[in-house]
């Protein structure tokens, strides 16, 4: 009883933005881009414009925490882009500082482990530099308004160990995208999301 209180309590602390300075934070509206897809195809927000909803999932290939995350996220794209709200997974390693990091390997790593939904390099930050996100793994969900995305939760994705727990309040990602499939407003819309630090360069 007393860790089912703790928990909670605890994501109530996390209600300030958590994204690199200057990056995106919610309410804003995002900018579309153009990334290169492994095969060579490029993908942009565009290509999402049936959408109602959008989770930019930052990753990688090297982070622990982020491969433990990898299963959970293919459930959850399964779950929820029939509902409207596909996932969309982005790189923002440097393959000359993290050679695990290259195309080749995420190419790899997206085949091994099953991948459901786009892995997209940002080598040179472009993108992230935009959301601005701190660690990997970090969820960005965008709500589709006309022609625009907005952001609308910024944090962590639901915990991995008993992901069919009661607790419903602990499926925070979840929770968020099913509030604005709703047209509702996330809450919480900010969460500290672990994982492993991002490291930008300049």
């Amino acid at each position: 009883m007393m860790k089912k209180i703790i928990i909670p309590f605890l994501f109530s602390l996390f209600f300030a933005n958590f994204s690199f300075a200057g990056g995106y934070e919610v309410g804003d509206k995002v900018s579309s881009f153009y990334l290169g897809k492994m095969n060579g195809q490029m993908i942009s927000m565009k290509d999402f414009k049936d959408a109602k909803a959008l989770v930019i999932i930052f990753t990688n290939n090297h982070c622990a925490i982020s491969k433990e995350y990898e299963q959970l996220i293919i459930k959850l794209d399964k779950k929820y882009k029939g509902m409207g709200s596909p996932f969309v997974a982005i790189n923002p390693s440097n393959p000359e500082v993290y050679p695990k990091e290259s195309s080749a390997h995420m190419a790899m790593r997206a085949e091994k482990a099953g991948f459901t939904f786009p892995y997209i390099p940002d080598p040179e930050q472009v993108v992230a530099k935009k959301f601005g996100p701190i660690r990997t793994p970090q969820a960005f969900l965008l709500e589709k308004i006309g022609d625009d995305f907005v952001v609308r939760y910024i944090g962590m994705i639901d915990p991995i160990t008993d992901y069919g727990a009661k607790d419903q309040s602990l499926k925070v990602l979840s929770n968020a995208i099913e509030a604005v499939l709703e047209g509702n407003l996330p809450d919480p819309s900010n969460t500290k999301p672990g994982g492993c630090k991002i490291h930008y360069t300049d």
